[in-house]
């Protein structure tokens, strides 16, 4: 009976929703043991004064799952051939930001084996750029899920140079990388280019699964993310 009564206990539901989504924090959930009325200025703060944390915390687990398989589904509509536009890279990586997904969702959801590495390296991108999760720690992560040495080919196009008065031909880069390399850093260039997307010289920039071909030009993804 103690037991059953401590799995229903407010208390542990509320420390298991603010440790598995921290970020969730700045939004300043009211304490189950609080005298005070919640706020209803903050996003989520509304759903704590009609229930509990118990069905917060399965709510939300549910709600993510969604939002991560219409990301898995998005990312394998846009990289039939293997290889992904970063238009459509940096989409997934911005669901990611709007749903708020935390360290633990990301290694439930995205570092699956079985998955694709394009899917797998969105998750490490978001990991490091908004969660600021320390490169030792992403590492042991991508280990204990079997795909820190899964690596892409990231390729980029830049404009060419102008020399004297004629514009060189376009310039073509690509670098081979691991995702346990992005994640300490060993390859903050690539990762640069990754964040920055085709902008102002960069005229591309393709990820693939190593050892596939490129897409031509002409088969660039409009998908959406439902």
């Amino acid at each position: 009976m103690f037991w059953k009564e401590l799995c229903f206990s407010d208390c542990i539901w509320e420390s298991l929703v603010r440790n598995r989504w921290p970020s969730l924090s700045s939004f300043h959930f009211p304490s189950s043991s609080s005298t005070h009325s919640p706020s209803f200025e903050k996003l989520f703060v509304w759903k704590i004064g009609l229930q509990k944390w118990r069905k917060l915390y399965l709510e939300r687990h549910v709600e993510l799952g969604v939002r991560a398989r219409s990301v898995v589904k998005f990312l394998e509509a846009c990289s039939r051939s293997e290889s992904l536009e970063v238009g459509d890279y940096l989409k997934a990586v911005d669901t990611l930001i709007g749903t708020m997904f935390g360290f633990e969702d990301v290694q439930r959801f995205l570092f699956n084996p079985q998955m694709n590495v394009l899917i797998n390296l969105v998750g490490v991108h978001y990991c490091l750029t908004t969660l600021g999760i320390p490169g030792d720690n992403l590492v042991e992560a991508l280990r204990i899920h079997e795909i820190s040495d899964r690596r892409v080919c990231v390729r980029w196009w830049k404009v060419g140079r102008w020399y004297y008065g004629f514009r060189m031909r376009d310039e073509s880069h690509s670098r081979w990388v691991s995702l346990a390399d992005l994640a300490t850093e060993d390859d903050e260039h690539v990762l640069g280019v990754l964040r920055r997307g085709a902008v102002h010289e960069v005229l591309r920039v393709q990820i693939s699964v190593v050892g596939r071909p490129s897409k031509p030009w002409s088969c660039n993804s409009y998908t959406e993310i439902n």
